[in-house]
């Protein structure tokens, strides 16, 4: 009787009115929150679409910025390299206007003439390939024929400025895979630039000795050298202490170096001289240094 009595207390209707009333009070609440909290996704979801697509339209003018900055490079660095073996070919030109050229001699120089033109034309149309994105050819080659390019295309400008060039150590039988014309114009920029680096009567030399399974090629020169803070930024692109200079040369020598699995270092000291040593992987191990 008396539990009877205790329920019908808890099923008091005033009680369960006022229980149905704070429920429905709190559903209202939650309904609401969840509404606010459901705008509240729509617009965090309407900001992340619009910064997403903000970021994809930076990403893509990045791209093409970088692009145009490539096209620009590129374009700076066909002038760098046509430059040096125009120039050669213009001295061998010149020199056919002497009356007092023997006939073997003539026809040796215009030989010669022909050759830097059509390296000129090669290395055209090596840029219009890889302007269009194709890989440009590798090679078998003796290391003996790159330092043979490098002679007829420096021999003329270290005359022109009354400098010594010499080569040495050549090496027989030092085989090298890779882009001959590439590396040559790598090389021909470290010899243009010494040969600017020194005064008349100045010696520039090529070097070329293998060890083991690498070959290392080197350039010095006696010249006037360079202070430690000039050597830490030589390979920046476009960093120059030549008012003719684009700056790209050395920067395209490193480049290209380690395009074929190589390294490029060098060693200056202000009135001693400079030294640029390349290390390429060689295609045969066996070699006879001359």
């Amino acid at each position: 009787m008396d539990t009877l009595l205790a329920a019908d207390a808890e099923l008091d209707p005033k009680r369960l009115a006022e229980a149905f009333q704070a429920f429905s009070q709190a559903s209202d609440e939650l309904a609401a929150a969840y509404g606010a909290l459901e705008r509240q996704v729509e617009s965090l979801t309407a900001e992340l679409a619009a910064a997403n697509a903000e970021a994809n339209r930076l990403r893509e003018e990045a791209e093409r910025n970088k692009r145009l900055a490539a096209m620009g490079e590129m374009a700076a660095q066909l002038a760098h390299q046509l430059r040096t073996p125009l120039a050669a070919a213009l001295l061998y030109a010149g020199n056919l206007e002497n009356p007092d050229l023997s006939s073997d001699s003539r026809t040796s120089i215009a030989r010669k003439t022909v050759d830097r033109l059509k390296h000129l034309e090669r290395l055209i149309q090596d840029m219009l390939l890889f302007a269009r994105g194709e890989v440009l050819g590798r090679e078998n080659f003796p290391v003996d024929d790159l330092l043979t390019d490098l002679a007829h295309t420096c021999e003329p400008l270290a005359a022109r400025r009354q400098v010594d060039f010499r080569i040495a150590g050549r090496s027989s039988g030092a085989l090298m895979t890779g882009n001959r014309k590439a590396l040559a114009g790598a090389l021909t920029n470290l010899v243009e630039n010494a040969i600017q680096a020194v005064a008349a009567g100045g010696v520039v030399t090529l070097a070329a000795v293998c060890r083991d399974d690498q070959a290392i090629l080197s350039v010095s020169d006696n010249g006037r050298g360079m202070t430690p803070d000039v050597v830490a930024r030589l390979f920046e692109p476009f960093f120059t202490t030549r008012s003719d200079g684009t700056g790209l040369g050395l920067a395209i020598a490193r480049g290209v170096a380690r395009a074929h699995g190589g390294s490029i270092d060098v060693r200056s000291a202000p009135g001693v001289g400079t030294e640029f040593i390349i290390t390429l992987p060689l295609t045969q191990s066996s070699c006879r240094n001359a």
